[in-house]
């Protein structure tokens, strides 16, 4: 009878730190309207670098805020899912044609396309970035944006557009590491690159989509931390979340 209370007051704790857990984890869905990442899981900023032209007494608010608004987690999938994820979408890309002429010119060197099924393994990583990447009850676009760049390819200084996604993008790198610039719009020297390491998953809120430019460096540009960075091909998976109602056409 000793052991069996025991065993029971064991479970009730173990239940009562977990919801203790969950709720800490958790995150309004009003408040992540003004911050709409899911903080679920901490960005490691070691993976950031603010750039020497941003001196550290100019600006630190903002400098902690981009912080928080541009997330990367590390090893966010395994080998063998990088593989079983760019396995089914590899036969799309192989019949497509790298275009070096992108309708806004913000790309040059790329393939894309949409994908709203995947396999069972598949929807389950998607699924899990969904989880991390956003906030509960999160509108999201029913299609993942597949964007693969070639090795020669880059990503011009762009900021999104309000009309075509809302608050945050959640974006698994894949095939190979890449560096990604923000700058800010009205004081360009307020910069910052982040290094995207392959199977990382990056997400990008609020300030870092909108009061900074956001680019993806190629050839002789691609230096972390003063060495260069060698980029071979590189494949993103990208979910986005619906343009808030009064942004959508």
């Amino acid at each position: 009878m000793r052991i069996l209370t025991f065993s029971i007051l064991k479970n009730c704790k173990q239940k009562l730190s977990l919801y203790k857990l969950y709720k800490n984890l958790s995150l309004d869905v009003t408040q992540a309207r003004v911050q709409p990442v899911a903080e679920k899981l901490p960005g490691n900023t070691s993976y950031i670098e603010i750039l020497p032209s941003w001196k550290p007494n100019e600006e630190p608010e903002l400098r902690t805020t981009v912080l928080q608004h541009m997330r990367i987690l590390p090893n966010f999938v395994s080998e063998d899912e990088e593989t079983a994820l760019l396995a089914e979408v590899e036969p799309v890309l192989k019949r497509m044609r790298y275009e070096f002429d992108h309708w806004d010119n913000a790309i040059e060197g790329f393939r894309e396309t949409e994908r709203g099924k995947w396999n069972t393994q598949n929807e389950a990583i998607l699924s899990r970035m969904k989880e991390v990447g956003f906030a509960p009850h999160t509108e999201l676009l029913p299609y993942v944006h597949v964007l693969d760049l070639a090795a020669s390819g880059h990503i011009k200084p762009h900021v999104d557009a309000v009309r075509f996604c809302g608050d945050t993008i959640a974006g698994l790198c894949l095939a190979s590491s890449a560096i990604m610039r923000l700058a800010h719009e009205k004081k360009p020297h307020l910069a910052l690159d982040a290094l995207l390491e392959r199977r990382c998953l990056y997400i990008m809120s609020g300030v870092a989509r909108y009061d900074f430019s956001h680019e993806v460096l190629g050839g002789e540009r691609s230096m972390w931390r003063g060495e260069k960075l060698p980029r071979k091909r590189r494949i993103a998976f990208i979910c986005r979340e619906q343009p808030r109602p009064e942004h959508r056409q």
